[in-house]
């Protein structure tokens, strides 16, 4: 397959021939195709390079040749600015191919928002320019005080240590990250002030001397999202590098801010629909082959057997079950999307609102996905299908059940504004 990253001289920050007219609709076609491309690339060799479990360096390589990583920014008048909802889709389609690098995506995007989130307007356009230019990967943790579903690595926390004759601050610790641990960019990470107990999110550059990055081997699956640790000892932090005070807790954070936990938590959402939509599709194709296969050669064997009754009831179910996650995953991501758009005028009662439809989106996603990468898993004989049942094991982190139908349940019967919990 030709790919359209191969050959002619191209500038690599116009996004790859993207339209120049600015036009929402045909923005958002040209990156659903490019996605579709890049995720049919990855597709060809996944279970590969699952197997092998290496950093992503080549996969970053196409990613960042792709054009995807600025393009979810303001529309900067040359057609570059991805609308939400077409940055979740084109996660969620990475993901089907590849949960990995759907996830790294997908964190990504999330936490390329950070500066918005925490920081002034102004200081968040530069953030962001310099982001755009330098076709920024991000990573990191901003230490969101809310419960989720997809919870990644359990860090150690790290702080701040104020510097006793320059006034300035360093950081010091360590942070296990989920994703892109050897090839982020920069990280955005929440630390405490020492003296003053004052959490705020800083801004890390990973090259620097006093960081050391540490990637986790032989992971159970998401394998090349880049997993690892990363530890800081004197790490300058003061200064630029301190993007705003971190969000505590919902009563003393703005409203806009708080919607740096859902923004993360509803991109995994889509990245655990996509890898469960991309376990039933690549068992579907392996099922019409074994049945054309059987058809040619009066053998009733190979890496899947044809279909019969009782699978074809399975995989509808499955199918039913997905579509209808599907259709909460919609309606919470135009909800954010809205609430995002929103800005800092955002109120408390559009944030709660949110807040539910995307604590709604999990827990209609999380069992659904998961039934549907065991049973493929159980299903399906065909090597390499196991890897979507342990990436979605891996991404999605369990907590008390019925934790997140408690909190929409208290939402809608008293009223309540908090930041709905997810099901786990």
């Amino acid at each position: 397959m030709g790919k359209w990253w191969d050959g002619g001289k191209r500038d690599r920050t116009t996004a790859r021939g993207a339209p120049v007219s600015g036009a929402a609709d045909d923005t958002g076609v040209f990156w659903l195709r490019v996605a579709r491309e890049l995720a049919d690339d990855l597709a060809v060799d996944a279970v590969e390079r699952d197997r092998a479990g290496k950093p992503p360096y080549d996969e970053m390589a196409r990613i960042r040749e792709s054009g995807l990583l600025p393009a979810l920014a303001p529309p900067d008048g040359r057609g570059l600015g991805m609308e939400w909802p077409t940055g979740c889709a084109v996660v969620r389609r990475i993901a089907a191919a590849d949960g990995s690098l759907g996830e790294l995506l997908g964190r990504h995007y999330a936490l390329s928002w950070s500066a918005r989130f925490f920081s002034d307007p102004e200081r968040a356009r530069a953030v962001e320019a310099a982001a755009r230019t330098g076709q920024w990967l991000w990573a990191g943790d901003t230490g969101t005080p809310y419960p989720h579903a997809f919870g990644g690595e359990a860090g150690t926390g790290a702080s701040l240590v104020r510097a006793v004759r320059r006034g300035g601050a360093v950081l010091r610790g360590s942070r296990a990250l989920a994703c892109a641990v050897t090839v982020a960019d920069r990280l955005v990470l929440d630390a405490t002030a020492d003296d003053t107990g004052e959490p705020v999110v800083v801004l890390v550059d990973p090259r620097h001397a006093g960081v050391t990055r540490e990637q986790a081997h032989d992971r159970f699956g998401q394998r090349l999202a880049d997993a690892g640790t990363c530890h800081f000892d004197g790490v300058p932090a003061g200064g630029d590098a301190v993007l705003g005070p971190a969000a505590a807790d919902d009563e003393t954070a703005a409203p806009f801010t708080t919607l740096a936990p859902l923004t993360l938590r509803l991109v995994l959402t889509h990245v655990a629909l996509g890898i469960a939509e991309g376990a039933l599709a690549e068992a579907g194709e392996l099922s019409r082959a074994a049945a054309r296969s059987a058809r040619a050669t009066e053998d009733p064997g190979g890496p899947l057997a044809p279909a019969d009754g009782d699978m074809l009831r399975t995989f509808g179910s499955l199918a039913l079950a997905l579509h209808g996650a599907s259709a909460v995953v919609a309606q919470a991501t135009t909800a954010l999307s809205e609430a995002l758009g929103a800005g800092p005028g955002l109120d408390e009662e559009r944030r709660a609102r949110t807040a539910v439809l995307v604590a709604a989106a999990e827990a209609a996603t999380v069992p659904a996905a998961l039934r549907a990468g065991e049973r493929v898993l159980g299903l399906a004989r065909a090597d390499g299908l196991d890897r979507f049942w342990r990436d979605l094991r891996t991404l999605v982190v369990r907590a008390p059940e019925g934790q997140g139908l408690r909190a929409i349940g208290e939402h809608y019967l008293s009223g309540a504004l908090g930041a709905a919990a997810p099901w786990a």
